[in-house]
């Protein structure tokens, strides 16, 4: 797997912060095994290389009434740059739109939506999807379970010293 530079302690710092983005910094340093100062400067090169993108929080959808979590194959009579543009802007802009994908096979593209009800989700496909200029086909398949879900990144982290 290729990294861009990163030695084990910058490795066990995007580990430890992947799986608890709150942690302080001198809890860091702890978990990395570096005094607070340095651990902080290696923090900040990472963030100034792109690598840590941006610290967000979480939420729960289901405590938000986000009950349904759907995936929806979207085709597109053209698939020339002006209307995957086109398309790509329009999703873009819906906020009940998690995740969309440029993809291979069938479908154009693969967008992960989440709703609190069918009556929204038809409202999504009706009165926006649909109305993309460009858009051929819509087909949805509706998530039963959650199986596994996770934000964090494998780094194959090297094994702890005995």
């Amino acid at each position: 797997m290729a990294r861009p530079d990163l030695d084990e302690i910058d490795l066990r710092i995007l580990h430890a912060l992947q799986h608890d983005g709150r942690l302080s910094n001198v809890e860091l340093a702890a978990r990395v095994h570096l005094s607070p100062s340095p651990c902080l400067a290696r923090v900040k090169a990472l963030q100034a290389r792109g690598i840590i993108a941006r610290h967000v929080a979480l939420l729960d959808p289901q405590h938000l009434g986000m009950n349904v979590n759907v995936f929806i194959q979207v085709s597109l009579d053209k698939q020339v740059k002006e209307s995957l543009d086109t398309f790509e802007r329009a999703v873009r802009a819906l906020p009940n739109v998690m995740e969309c994908y440029l993809m291979t096979g069938d479908a154009d593209y693969l967008v992960r939506v989440v709703v609190p009800d069918m009556q929204s989700l038809e409202h999504l496909i009706i009165d926006e999807l649909t109305r993309i200029p460009g858009v051929a086909n819509i087909r949805s398949s509706f998530s039963l379970k959650q199986v596994k879900y996770t934000t964090a990144l494998p780094l194959d982290l090297p094994r702890e010293r005995a």
